[in-house]
């Protein structure tokens, strides 16, 4: 039976803290503009792609369809994009970024690049090129469902614990991790 084993050496845990550690400094930059992570996510994936569903914003920045209507309320209500009061075509309301929208943009893509090049200082472009890529791949093979047969997940050197697995939890705004049996 395969395990995480040792979470020093597990890349599924490196991958959570490294998210976290992005969040939080995502978020420590994005305060002083007084935007959240999924607010600024909006107003990015606006930027790039106007006139999105409120559905389709959803999916491309990874919060719920219900958690998307207030994040859409709170930018409307400070003018930072408009929707149509009726859809001009089917059900989906389409979303745009005001002039204020895609100026207070601008200001927080520069915040949060900084934020992602500290990430990245001690990689070569060709680590950032290779991570980038690895990432991807990850992400495709999670959301394929594909199963690879491969080693175990534990660490050189560490025997395998029948019955035990991973368990990551948020308390707090910190990641912990541990095992239990199952």
């Amino acid at each position: 039976m395969q395990h995480v084993g040792n979470l020093a050496a597990s890349i599924g845990y490196a991958m959570k803290e490294a998210s976290a550690a992005l969040r939080g400094a995502m978020d420590d930059a994005l305060r002083p503009l007084e935007l959240s992570v999924p607010q600024y996510s909006s107003l990015e994936v606006l930027g790039q792609h106007p006139g999105l569903s409120a559905a389709e914003l959803a999916r491309r920045t990874f919060v719920t369809r219900q958690s998307m209507q207030g994040v859409l309320q709170g930018l409307a209500a400070r003018g930072l994009l408009t929707r149509p009061a009726a859809a001009p075509q089917g059900r989906a309301l389409p979303t745009e970024l005001t002039a204020d929208g895609r100026a207070l943009l601008r200001r927080a893509s520069r915040a949060v690049a900084e934020v992602e090049h500290r990430m990245l200082d001690g990689l070569s472009a060709d680590d950032q090129r290779r991570l980038h890529r690895d990432l991807v791949r990850c992400a495709e093979a999670l959301r394929s469902g594909r199963a690879r047969s491969g080693p175990a997940l534990t660490s050189p050197g560490e025997e395998e614990t029948p019955g035990r697995v991973a368990v990551f939890t948020r308390r707090a705004g910190h990641t912990e991790g541990g095992t239990r049996d199952h």
